[in-house]
């Protein structure tokens, strides 16, 4: 294995580290949910913070009467005349100061408070086990608090007479 092979193996798994396991490898863990390792439970967060979500009308116009497109166009003639006599600056006529520093302003998300959920999945399994390498062994480590006596019962090894019908 070249070494630019093994930088680009070993940067693509630091980028995993500490990422949700359904977002790195989507159907092994699909398939451990459907084997019963993890349980999906919802959690809530009562506390979040949501954007504003902006609801944009329609741009129709409604169809009541000419005389409302009529007055639309005078309300808007003049508040544009107003506007403009708002926004002209009387000072400049005496200042000879055209210039004007700007200053970028940062765009501000508004946030409101909102309930959200979302999904979580707990790890539902009381024993993990593992083979160890380059022998015939596996390792079990059990859950210490389980009672799993009461889900099933002993399984003896106890030899069974085989008999024979001639």
């Amino acid at each position: 294995m070249s070494l630019d092979m093994l930088e680009k193996r070993l940067w693509a798994i630091a980028k995993q580290v500490g990422r949700f396991f359904g977002e790195v490898d989507g159907s092994t863990m699909a398939s451990l949910i459907k084997m019963g390792m993890f349980k999906k439970v919802s959690l809530f967060d009562y506390q979040a913070m949501c954007k504003v979500g902006h609801h944009h009308g329609n741009s129709a116009r409604p169809l009541l009467s000419p005389f409302y497109a009529v007055a639309a166009i005078l309300r808007w003639i003049l508040s544009n005349a107003l506007m403009f006599l708002l926004e002209f600056n009387f000072c400049g006529l005496w200042h000879s100061d055209y210039f004007v520093d700007g200053h970028k302003t940062k765009k501000v998300d508004a946030l409101q408070p909102c309930d959200t959920a979302y999904p979580g999945y707990m790890y539902d399994s009381m024993f993990v086990v593992q083979q160890i390498p380059d022998s015939n062994l596996i390792l079990v480590v059990a859950q210490a608090d389980c009672d799993c006596s009461r889900q099933y019962g002993p399984i003896p090894l106890e030899p069974k007479e085989i008999k024979y019908i001639l």
